[in-house]
Formats: structure tokens, sequence, C-alpha cells
């Protein structure tokens, strides 16, 4: 069920906690406008929890010598966002990548962008990059495949290129001879190896997860690994904080990378300016117990700390445009004919194993699930578990179609649909090439956010940044304008971005919302997003946010 929270339940009680004393408090914000809260203008904070919502004179009788005031001038408190799914750790790092591609340029279109990179290339070691579209790069058939352009320019060193979404890669002989892929190598499980339809040979063009392969090959090439790492965890970091953004669920932690050690000496020096559920990744080509033993040795679950590792994130599909999404039903048009329906990264009675297997160890799990096939085949896994007597929290994330009847079974199983709806919502419903692959039928039903909300299940919003806009503010109003497929109100929005969000990550007893007892996690805005009109709340200034009492961004942090 969803979790039951409502600012109705709450507005105009002034809520204190008896059993503090007075003249305790470390901060004490006045006057200002407290969601949730009609009848409060102030919030009194201690040890990095709030102890007080009510009136200011109220609030004051809190105050000592060394209690800091904050001044709100009327500015908008709401609880600190929860971004459910956010690549933080590698969307602004520099090892992912120093050459940037057209998001939207054919192969011809490319050349320069790819000439461009080469002169600022290091001799002899793997360049990597990132931004092209695979769709613009294989719509139109030239005289050359991607891999004899790639190969014309980089004819000596090895080069893996991301598209923005993540699951496929563009590379070059030298790194396809360094993986050690050629034309007769059997594909990955989830992954594909695409070839030229006339000659058979290699295209440069790898999906899913034979491009991960590639691109982990070259990401444990870099020399300064772990400082490249940090120094981009860093520049994530800000820009979450600087979104209002006080918790994050991982999108994903490729723990072979390095990416744990980072995160640890990130809270070992007291940089983290977010609390984050890290999410391990499920190798799959990697032998089960081998991955068991490694995560059962990074588990760690106190609700306080800053750093949770309780949650895996595994994928059951890839995404439409690449025809890698699981379908019930085949594809209208596809890259890959001899998989009509789509891949599984994890089929699905082995996923049905790794989550018997996790939860032994204390793990639950966060599930990328795209296509119709892939949400049942997950479903099914979870209701498994059910069977079983779990009451982990579970998660699909993306969910972009679902068939009708499996609709109901998010709130029957309790699971969250986690979804995202950043500034290119618009694409799900407004595209070429969603009806040139799935149909008008499937392209209208995509992204209904609605259908699953109606049955009382838990929904959340996320960015899966840099996939779309960090702002968390995009989401909420693009989740109401998307009308009679999004959520009905903006404070259902709101919700999505926090409470439903807490409790996806099994932190509703500590975030999410603002009551008495929970920590102090607060975005701090110009105006209250509730009373204004929906296509101007993503421009609403974030002046401040707070993570357990502290400034995390503005205020002078």
């Amino acid at each position: 069920m969803k979790p039951i929270f409502s600012p109705a339940l709450v507005t105009g009680l002034a809520i204190s906690a008896s059993t503090f004393a007075f003249g305790q408090a470390d901060m004490i914000l006045t006057n200002g406008i407290i969601y949730g809260h009609d009848k409060a203008d102030a919030i009194v904070v201690a040890n990095g929890e709030i102890l007080y919502i009510g009136n200011q004179a109220d609030a004051l009788d809190y105050q000592s010598s060394a209690t800091e005031l904050v001044d709100l001038q009327a500015a908008f408190v709401m609880p600190g966002f929860i971004d459910n799914h956010n690549h933080v750790f590698e969307a602004a790092s520099e090892a992912g990548g120093s050459c940037e591609l057209s998001m939207d340029g054919s192969l011809k279109e490319q050349v320069r962008y790819l000439k461009a990179c080469r002169r600022n290339a290091k001799p002899n070691e793997w360049l990597t990059g990132y931004g092209f579209s695979i769709d613009a790069l294989l719509l139109e058939r030239g005289p050359y495949t991607p891999l004899e352009v790639i190969d014309k320019i980089f004819p000596d060193q090895p080069v893996v290129l991301m598209e923005q979404t993540s699951h496929s890669m563009w590379v070059n002989s030298v790194a396809l001879k360094q993986a050690g892929i050629t034309k007769y190598s059997p594909e990955p499980q989830g992954g594909k190896i695409l070839k030229d339809e006339e000659t058979g040979e290699l295209n440069g063009i790898l999906m899913d997860n034979a491009g991960d392969i590639v691109m982990e090959m070259a990401w444990n090439s870099l020399s300064n690994q772990f400082d490249q790492s940090y120094d981009g965890l860093m520049v994530g970091l800000e820009e979450a904080a600087a979104h209002g953004i006080t918790t994050i669920g991982d999108g994903r932690l490729y723990w072979k990378r390095g990416w744990y050690e980072v995160w640890q000496e990130a809270q070992k020096e007291g940089d983290l300016t977010a609390r984050v559920s890290l999410r391990p990744w499920i190798y799959p080509t990697d032998p089960m117990a081998e991955q068991l033993t490694y995560l059962s040795t990074i588990q760690s679950r106190q609700e306080k700390d800053l750093l949770l590792v309780d949650q895996v994130k595994m994928y059951s599909d890839g995404i439409f445009i690449n025809g890698t999404a699981k379908m019930l039903t085949p594809y209208f048009d596809t890259y890959i004919p001899d998989e009509p329906r789509g891949i599984n990264y994890i089929p699905p009675q082995k996923m049905k194993a790794w989550l018997s297997e996790l939860d032994k160890i204390g793990f639950s799990a966060h599930i990328h699930a795209i296509g119709d096939g892939a949400v049942q085949e997950s479903i099914n896994a979870i209701e498994a578990m059910r069977d079983l007597g779990s009451s982990k929290p579970y998660t699909l994330t993306h969910v972009e179609l679902v068939d009708k009847k499996d609709v109901p079974r998010f709130e029957e199983l309790d699971i969250t649909a986690d979804f995202q709806v950043g500034s290119d919502y618009v694409a799900y419903h407004d595209h070429q090439w969603a009806e040139a692959f799935l149909g008008a039928k499937r392209t209208k039903a995509l992204m209904n956010l609605r259908a699953i909300y109606d049955t009382k299940a838990n929904v959340t919003l996320s960015s899966d940044w840099n996939v779309h806009d960090i702002n968390p503010l995009v989401g909420i109003a693009n989740s109401v304008i998307m009308g009679k497929t999004g959520l009905p109100d903006v404070e259902s929005a709101i919700d999505a971005y926090t409470i439903n969000a807490a409790y996806s990550l099994g932190l509703q007893e500590v975030t999410g919302s603002i009551e008495v007892g929970k920590s102090a996690d607060f975005a701090i805005l110009e105006k209250d997003i509730t009373q204004m009109r929906v296509n101007k709340i993503a421009d609403t200034e974030i002046l401040m946010t707070m993570l357990q009492g502290k400034f995390v961004f503005g205020s002078d942090n």
C-alpha cells in the first residue's frame, strides 16, 4: 500500500515533543511557509532532527545562547527531495568520458566531433565519451558502417563511446580486439553485438551488457581512476544539493570499478551532502555465488547513517529504442530481428533465485523494467518473494509499458512504481520512433502513471540524471502537466518525490515528510509551489538545502 501521509492530516496542528527540555535548539527556522502545516511558521531543530513545528513565539522558547536563528522571510519549506534513481556518481565524472558527440547527429555529422576528440586524445590510452543517438547513427545506411568511420579516425587506440541512454556503445576495432569480440563471438547475457545486415561484419555498435563489458575495461584502465571518480562524485553531489535533493537512490554501483571505495572515502572525509542508498550492480554474466559473497561484506542498514547498502540494482531488460526492452508481443521493427521481443539481462527464473538469495543476506532490489514483458516477469519474481514471507521494499523503475492485468499487482504485492518524467517526457507520447517500433496502440499506453496511482500503489518520481534533468521541480510539474496519464495534482507529485520515495527506500520513519522526530532534511524554495501555475513550478528557485540540520546548499554553507 502507499504510505499513509496527507498534509490535510496535520494542517493547522502545532506539534511538539514534550520529552525535550526548552532551550536546547541548535537552530530555529522562523517566518516560513511550512508544507503540510498551514498554521505553522517555525521549525526547531536539535541534534539533526525536527524537535518542534508550530508558531514562532513558542518555537523561541527552545532558544539558547548557542541557537542559530534563521529568518526564512516567507520562503517555502518542503521535505528534502528524494531522488529515487539518480546516477550521481557517474553523471558529472570526467572518468566517464572527455569526448562529447552530437545528441542528434547522423553518422556523417559525427565525424567532426570525432576528429575534435582525436586532437585531445592521449596516445595509446582508452578514449571514452558519450552523447550519440543510436537511432540517428543507424537510421540512414551510407557507404560506411559506424565501425569503418570510427576506425578511420582512431586506428591505433581503443575507443568506447556511450549513447546518451547508456544502453549502447560505439566502439572501434582496437577496443573490440582488446575485449576479444569478433563476429563469431557469442553474445553475453543481456547484450547484443550488432553486425552489418549485408556483409555480416561487425558494425561497431554493442548494445546493453555487451557494451557495459567494454566500458568497464576502459574505466578500469584509467591511471588516476580513484581521483577522477572522487572529483566527479563531489560535482554530482554539489549539483544534487543545489536542487534541494537530500536523499538519493543510487542508479547503480559498479563495484568492480572501485566505486564503493570512493563512496567510503567520501563518508570518511565528511564530504557527503546527501543520504545515499547505494545499489550494487548485479552483473549478468558473473557467477551468483561470487557476487553474493562480495555483497554480504558491504551490506549495511543503519537508518541514521548517510550511506546505506541494502538494495541492489538489477536489470530485467534494455530499452525500447534499441529493441532490447522485453515485450509480451514482438516489436513492429527492431535492430535485433533474431530476438523480436527484446532481451533479458536477468532471465525470469534466475531473477527469482537472485531475489531469494539476496533476501537471505539483507538485500531487496530496485529493478529496471521497461517493456511489458520485463514488468510482468519482475512482478512475478517479487510475488514469489511475497509468497515466501518477505516484506522488504521492492521497486520497479521506468515501468514505461505495463500490461493491463499487471497494473493492480503493484498495490496487491506492495511494489513501488518509479517513473521519470523529466524534460523529455513528451517524447513518450509524440515520437515517430515509438510508433515505428511499437505501433500506435502501445505508444499511446506508454508512461501511464495515473493507472498505477489510482490503484493506491506507491508511486515515485525520479530523475535518472543525467539521462533527464536532475531538477525535481521539472518532474513534479511534468507529472501534472501530463493530464489524465499523469498525477492528479501538485501535492501528489510532491509526495512522489518525498514520502513515497522514502517508503521505496525503507526510510519512511527517517525522512520524506516534515514531522517531529524525523531528520531535519529540507528543501527551501523562494515560493510556495502549491499556489502557482503548474507550468511555472520548474522555474522556482531553490534557496537552501538542509540535511540532518545542516545547510549543504545556500546560507553560506
